[in-house]
């Protein structure tokens, strides 16, 4: 892989703020131990002191996860490290030679160019408490990806060796169902139990919500049943399995859940935070796992714009196009902000109130999904604000005085 290295000279202008000795260099080292590290930094040591500057910038093009350990390197050794849109690089190519073709010089040198003229970001990689919350955060999305997936393979396979099932059993988790699911599942057992056992061994575990009636339903649809009766031996091996992986994630799930809780214990403000209704923890978990330190920023707007919601608008001439979201940010914390406001528009007495408020007005309404990003970046400002500042949520702060008196003209 080819990095630019751009130096900073020790005296800048006006004119020539960034100057490039080095823009295509290939460090030609295997950056994959620690060896090959230490010789990188040798090396972009050795050209600063030829070239007199006073310190470096390591330029790069992020892809997926292989730089984090690279950056981290940097950072402990003294060196910034920066950060261009892979997006960028792919428009800037053809300015270099009027070609599209690709090769790492090329690519190194149009990343050095970009970093030269400014068009970088710096990265906020997590630190300390944040680093093990976006850890778990990321982990967790994962243990329910795979939880979902194993809970529409166990309905599946009711639909099609048990049908009737949930016309005693509603929720097929609940204890009751996960005993019968577990030791006598197909209609043949359950009838050949009758329903005196069955009562008899769900009484061992559960207490409540299962009695006679419910254990007569169950051996009743059974005798009716229409599911499947060939393969059974092996249908009752894979039931087996799938429960023992829904067992497994929902278990990881509840352990993930209390360790967060332990981690936003320490965080500073996040109890004034949880005062928003409508926002609980694993919702400002997954913030705060993307967006860091909420000292780390100056004010909200910094935010919005990490998420992609600021606007941006296609305009020519007399012609005016509509302003949409950058979705230049982070995806994830875009999307989690996204689902956190669905609900609080139709719970929240305030958002709700807000939401109508944009959807009905007389001058420039705006769509429903319009309004629902407008009060994305109105919750990112509510949680900054409670957070930083540690007070607790007031609804008549949320809306302020003319507001207020906008949405009384309204109603």
């Amino acid at each position: 892989m080819g990095f630019p290295v751009v130096v900073r000279p020790a005296v800048t202008n006006s004119v020539n703020r960034w100057t490039t000795d080095n823009v295509s260099l290939q460090t030609g080292h295997n950056i994959s131990n620690s060896t090959g590290l230490e010789k990188l930094v040798s090396w972009m040591k050795e050209l600063e002191r030829q070239h007199a500057k006073t310190d470096v910038i390591f330029g790069i093009e992020p892809t997926g996860h292989y730089w984090f350990t690279l950056a981290e390197f940097l950072q402990h050794e003294g060196i910034q490290l920066v950060i261009v849109n892979p997006h960028h690089v792919n428009k800037s190519k053809e300015l270099e030679d009027n070609s599209p073709t690709k090769n790492d010089y090329k690519d190194a040198k149009v990343i050095a160019d970009l970093v030269r003229n400014g068009h970088y970001s710096e990265p906020r990689l997590p630190k300390s408490i944040y680093a093990d919350l976006r850890i778990l955060m990321n982990h967790r999305e994962k243990i329910m990806l795979n939880l979902g997936q194993v809970q529409r393979r166990i309905q599946n396979w009711l639909d099609r060796f048990f049908p009737e099932y949930q016309k005693v059993f509603t929720d097929w988790e609940g204890k009751a169902s996960l005993i019968t699911l577990a030791e006598f599942p197909t209609p043949q057992e359950i009838v050949a139990l009758g329903s005196f056992t069955i009562l008899k061994r769900w009484k061992q575990d559960v207490k409540r919500a299962v009695g006679t009636k419910r254990a007569e339903k169950l051996v009743q649809v059974a005798r009716g049943s229409i599911g499947l009766t060939e393969g059974l031996i092996a249908a009752k091996i894979e039931l087996k399995d799938l429960l023992e992986q829904y067992h497994l994630f929902a278990r990881q799930n509840d352990d993930i859940q209390k360790q967060v809780e332990e981690l936003l214990e320490q965080i500073p403000g996040t109890k004034e935070m949880l005062t928003v209704p409508g926002i609980g923890i694993v919702t400002l978990a997954e913030f705060l796992a993307e967006v860091g330190d909420l000292q780390g920023y100056d004010h909200g707007q910094q935010i919005i714009r990490l998420a992609g919601f600021n606007l941006r608008e296609n305009s020519s001439g007399k012609k005016k196009g509509k302003s949409i979201i950058t979705k230049r940010g982070r995806s994830r914390l875009r999307a989690l902000l996204f689902r956190a406001v669905m609900p609080m528009v139709a719970k929240n007495a305030e958002f709700k109130a807000l939401h109508h408020y944009y959807t009905k007005r007389t001058q420039n309404p705006l769509k429903k999904k319009q309004s629902i990003v407008a009060l994305c970046g109105k919750l990112i400002r509510v949680l900054y604000t409670l957070g930083t500042k540690r007070i607790r949520y007031n609804a008549m702060d949320v809306l302020g005085p003319v507001r207020q008196s906008q949405l009384q003209m309204v109603a």
